[in-house]
């Protein structure tokens, strides 16, 4: 049984503040820690109930988070920061199960610490036919394409609620409640593997009958972006429509192709995003 894990770092618990997730400074190292900690027992918990494969794509800032000879169960490890589909880099018709751990809420999720949904310099929503989404459902989008069911989603309550959202079903494991969009309340990080652990072993364990996330073709992306320039920007863009003065709209019946106009508009408007 094949395993692929997508792993962002704002969703752990423990982590509230930008420095501990990013740069190279002894808080963002401390944080690194305890994210391998919970990536490690959503590993020890689908090893538990039968997976013989686990490829982990480290999807967080750089992308190139974790120790990987520390990771458990002999993991694959994808990591660097130049991957076509992005967080969803490696995953294929070939695996049965998908995690998403330590992910975290929309932009505009209330309340979502660390919220943001791709680049928060750039995107203030996203809306995937209708519904507003953070990255686990434009990931979805991915994992409809290639037919692989989501099974657990581990995070602060509102990734958890928006995932489940879209991918009704999915094991949930919310290791921190948040408080504002840089506050929380969070277990203690022993208590939040065990349940990480429990959880992913019961993702496995009731996979039977479990399907690919319901994601109709075609699809619509729409985007809102923090400034006007941005949208246009993104209409530089085959199949991206302006909508209005912020917001743009890509449809598409191929899940994948909209995906990836999705990031190429992201990876685009980086520029832009940080000047000053």
């Amino acid at each position: 049984m094949k395993v692929y894990l997508s792993t962002d770092m704002e969703g752990t618990a423990g982590i509230v503040d930008w420095a501990q997730c990013v740069g190279d400074g002894p808080e963002a190292a401390a944080g690194r820690e305890l994210l391998l900690a919970e990536v490690n027992a959503a590993i020890d918990g689908a090893l538990a109930a039968g997976a013989t494969e686990i490829v982990v794509n480290d999807s967080h800032s750089v992308m190139r988070n974790l120790a990987p000879a520390l990771l458990h169960g002999r993991a694959t490890y994808i990591s660097g920061s130049h991957k076509p589909l992005y967080m969803m880099e490696g995953l294929d018709s070939s695996f049965d199960a998908i995690f998403f751990v330590s992910y975290h809420g929309s932009m505009g999720g209330d309340p979502a610490v660390l919220s943001h949904t791709y680049n928060p310099r750039a995107v203030a929503e996203v809306r995937l036919n209708g519904r507003v989404v953070g990255e686990s459902g434009v990931n979805a989008l991915v994992a409809a394409h290639y037919g692989v069911p989501v099974v657990l989603v581990t995070g602060d309550q509102t990734a958890c609620e928006e995932t489940a959202a879209v991918i009704p079903g999915v094991e949930t494991a919310v290791v921190k409640k948040s408080i504002t969009r840089f506050a929380a309340e969070s277990l203690h990080p022993e208590v939040a593997r065990e349940l990480i652990r429990a959880a992913a072993t019961r993702s496995i364990e009731g996979l039977a009958g479990v399907t690919a996330p319901e994601v109709p073709s075609p699809s619509a992306l729409e985007v809102t972006w923090r400034t006007a320039d941005m949208a246009e920007m993104a209409t530089w863009i085959r199949g991206i429509e302006r909508v209005s003065p912020r917001v743009t709209r890509a449809t598409d019946d191929d899940r994948l192709r909209l995906f990836r106009t999705f990031i190429t508009s992201v990876l685009l408007t980086r520029g832009i995003a940080l000047e000053r």
